[in-house]
C-alpha cells in the first residue's frame, strides 16, 4: 500500500472512533482514564421547556405589594414567573368577559365587579382580601402645601391656579369613587356648591338628586384638563404630581404611602373607608359606560376583591397565588404597605377546598 494510501485510512479510522464517541455520550468520572465508573449523558434532542408563566391581572393601586408577592412567589416555585398586568379594574374585567384574554389571577379595587361583571360566565367564586380608603395627595411643591388641611381642602382646589385630578370613572374604581367623595363632602361641610365649583365647572360631569340619592353623570367627563385632569389609571397621576405637572390628585392611602406623597387623611364619613357609614356612601352613585350603554357605581366601603377566572391557563397556580395574597405572607406585606388586609378573606360562592382554611364564607 502506498504510503498517501495509508495515512488516509488511518485518518479515517480516527475520525469514526471520535464519531463513534461523541454519538455514545460517553464521559468518564474517574481520574484515571480508562478506568472506574462510567456515565452516560443522552445528547439532548429538544430545547429545554420555558418557564410557566402565570398572569396576573390587577389594579394598578396594587402593583406595589403584588411585586412583593410575586417575588416571593417566585421564590417558592421553581421555574414560574408571574406576569404582572395592572390598569384600571372595569378594564381588567373586560380583558377577560370581553376579549377573551387568559389571566390565572384577577385582583379588581372594587370586590363588587366580580360578582356583577364577572359571576357566573366567567368567575364562580370571589375573595375580598383588603381595605383601602380615599385620600387627596400632593407634593411638598403643591400650591398651599403649607396651608391645605382636611378642613380646607376644597376651598384651596378652588384657588386659581391650582390643578388637580382624578383617574377617569368609566376604566377605574379610583376614578368613580373621587367624584363620589366630593359629592359627599357637601353635607359634611354643609356646602351645596362644592361639587358644581370644583367639577362641573371644569368637565362635562353633572350631578343630580332624585329621593336624597345623588347620580354624578360622568360617561363622557371632558375635563378642560386645565384645572381639572382626568387619566385612565390613578397610578398615573402620581407621576404627574412628583413632576410638578398637577398640585393634587386623588388617590387611595395605600398609594400615596408607597409612592411617598403627602396627603390630606378625610372624615371617615365621606373617605369611603368605613362600614359604619356605608348608608351615607350608598347616598351617591356614579353612572359611567358599559358596552353602548351605562352602569351605576353605588358608593360604598373601599374594599378588594380576587378571583380565578374559568379561562385560567394555569388555575392551581393561581390559587396558590390567592393563598399567599390572603395568608401570612400577603397580610404582612399589605400592612407594610398601607392597605390593611381584612383576616380572614371573605369567601363568596364556590370557594375551592384549598382556601376554605383561610377564608370565612359569607352569605
Amino acid at each position: 500500500m502506498k504510503p498517501t494510501h495509508l495515512c488516509a485510512l488511518i485518518c479515517l479510522l480516527v475520525a469514526a472512533a471520535v464519531l463513534f464517541s461523541g454519538c455514545t455520550g460517553t464521559t468518564n468520572t474517574d481520574s484515571t482514564p480508562g478506568t472506574g465508573t462510567q456515565t452516560t449523558t443522552p445528547t439532548p434532542t429538544a430545547a429545554a421547556a420555558e418557564d410557566v408563566q402565570v398572569k396576573v391581572f390587577h389594579a394598578g393601586s396594587l402593583t406595589g405589594p403584588f411585586e412583593k408577592v410575586k417575588a416571593q412567589f417566585e421564590a417558592e416555585h421553581s421555574g414560574v414567573t408571574v406576569l404582572l398586568e395592572p390598569a384600571g379594574s372595569v378594564d381588567c374585567v373586560k380583558k377577560i368577559t370581553e376579549n377573551g384574554k387568559p389571566a390565572d389571577v384577577l385582583a379588581s379595587a372594587d370586590y363588587a365587579l366580580i360578582p356583577q361583571l364577572m359571576v357566573p360566565d366567567d368567575a364562580d367564586w370571589y375573595l375580598t382580601f383588603a381595605k383601602n380608603r380615599m385620600v387627596l395627595t400632593y407634593s411638598s411643591e403643591s400650591k398651599y402645601a403649607d396651608e391645605i388641611t382636611a378642613e380646607n381642602w376644597y376651598e384651596v382646589l378652588a384657588r386659581d391656579g391650582v390643578r388637580w385630578g382624578f383617574s377617569d370613572p368609566n376604566s377605574d374604581p379610583c376614578g368613580y369613587r373621587s367624584p363620589m367623595v366630593i359629592q359627599l363632602a357637601e353635607g359634611y361641610y354643609e356646602d351645596d356648591q362644592i361639587f358644581e365649583t370644583l367639577v362641573g365647572e371644569h368637565s362635562a360631569i353633572t350631578a343630580t338628586e332624585e329621593g336624597g340619592v345623588y347620580t354624578i353623570h360622568a360617561a363622557d367627563p371632558k375635563p378642560d384638563s386645565t384645572t381639572l385632569t382626568i387619566r385612565p389609571k390613578s397610578v398615573e397621576l402620581v407621576q404627574m404630581i412628583q413632576a410638578g405637572g398637577l398640585d393634587y390628585a386623588w388617590e387611595y392611602r395605600s398609594v400615596a404611602v408607597q409612592n411617598e406623597l403627602e396627603f390630606i387623611e378625610l372624615p371617615e364619613e365621606i373617605d369611603l373607608s368605613s362600614i359604619d357609614f356605608a348608608e351615607n356612601y350608598a347616598t351617591v352613585q356614579t353612572e359611567a359606560k358599559k358596552g353602548d350603554g351605562t352602569t351605576l357605581y353605588v358608593g360604598s366601603p373601599i374594599v378588594y376583591g380576587v378571583t380565578v377566572p374559568k379561562i385560567a391557563e394555569h388555575p392551581d397556580l393561581g390559587l396558590e397565588f390567592v393563598e399567599m395574597l390572603i395568608g401570612a405572607t400577603g397580610q404582612e406585606i399589605l400592612t407594610a404597605d398601607g392597605q390593611p388586609p381584612i383576616v380572614p378573606a371573605g369567601g363568596y360562592g364556590d370557594v375551592p377546598d384549598a382556601l376554605q382554611s383561610l377564608v370565612e364564607m359569607k352569605a
